[in-house]
């Protein structure tokens, strides 16, 4: 038995800019001032424990992607993997998969502060 749920809104942005510079549009777009940001993120101070929103420097092509936070990597993606999801890469802590619909998104470890009594429970 295992546990997850949505973690973080992670925007993508492919920019020569410090993060923090490339967050201040996402920051005035959605109301929500930068928290804090170190050389590859700047986070969004977002109220109570809603889901993260991180704006992330890539070298890829600007999108957006979700985490999933889950106590149990392996089982999360193997339960992803059997929905028809497929996994992409391993990368340090966590894994990026794809949906059958082609958006890609992250199973991370647990990152909000609830997460213990609000995650979905799986068999």
């Amino acid at each position: 038995m295992h546990r997850s749920r949505l973690a973080c809104i992670v925007i993508d942005c492919q920019s020569d800019r410090e993060p923090g510079e490339t967050a201040q549009f996402w920051a005035a777009a959605l109301g929500l001032p930068i928290a804090e940001t170190d050389p590859n993120y700047a986070d969004l101070a977002v109220p109570g424990d809603d889901p993260r929103v991180l704006v992330q420097c890539v070298e890829h092509d600007s999108r957006v992607h979700l985490d999933i936070e889950t106590d149990d990597i392996p089982a999360e993606v193997a339960r992803l993997q059997a929905l028809g999801a497929t996994r992409v890469a391993d990368i340090r802590n966590w894994v990026v998969m794809q949906a059958p619909t082609g958006q890609r998104f992250c199973v991370v470890k647990p990152q909000r502060r609830d997460f213990a009594g609000n995650a979905n429970v799986w068999p």
